[in-house]
């Protein structure tokens, strides 16, 4: 019997593709700055968070870059957004299909990529009602690597933490989840995919 009651996945190079080293440069071209200044970080997260809403977001953008309009900063930020393959979500669908397992999607994005991806990916509702709790960050007031978000799910769902696999393709935020005893496979996106899971993760279950 698998002591894996749980599986908790990440969304973004998980599930669907990012560029997120395509962003970056696109951004920083488009911004004219070499790094990103400690304000712009913080307005991201705040907004991951939902402690900002989509308006109060693209304000701050077009004011600190008169120059640029919504419509850019639009483009730039969805840029990171890239194909979900319909194998993983078969994938998924399948492993719901079985209920062996409690599955949730714990995922750091906001309105404005949820709706880019609601839009562009016409099998996303029925992704969605893959999981038995579809956690975003800025619906729920809280972000991964913060110990608060993992500590969140577990008691939601009244979880024992060994007994939970979490996959995420950042190292921060599977070291974060390990700290509380969670199970973590850091998924490598360039030569990984999520439907190995049963193969990599042999020795859990």
């Amino acid at each position: 019997m698998s002591r894996i009651k749980t599986l908790i996945f990440d969304f973004g190079d998980v599930f669907i593709n990012l560029d997120k080293k395509g962003a970056i440069n696109k951004a920083l071209t488009l911004f004219g700055i070499d790094t990103f200044p400690e304000d712009l970080n913080t307005i991201n997260h705040r907004y991951e968070k939902g402690l900002i809403n989509t308006k109060e977001f693209l304000e701050f953008y077009t004011s600190r870059f008169p120059n640029l309009n919504e419509s850019i900063i639009l483009e730039a930020w969805n840029y990171i957004l890239k194909d979900f393959p319909k194998h993983r979500f078969e994938f998924i669908y399948q492993l719901r299909k079985s209920n062996t397992f409690n599955i949730i999607l714990l995922s750091n994005t906001n309105e404005l990529h949820i709706d880019w991806i609601k839009h562009r990916v016409d099998f996303f509702e029925d992704f969605k009602q893959c999981f038995h709790q579809f956690y975003l960050s800025h619906e729920i007031g809280l972000r991964k690597p913060d110990t608060e978000i993992y500590e969140f799910v577990l008691t939601q769902n009244q979880l024992n933490p060994s007994s939970c696999l979490f996959v995420d393709d950042l190292k921060e935020n599977t070291e974060s989840a390990s700290k509380l005893s969670i199970n973590t496979w850091n998924i490598n996106p360039e030569t990984e995919d999520v439907t190995k899971l049963f193969e990599i993760n042999s020795h859990l279950f």
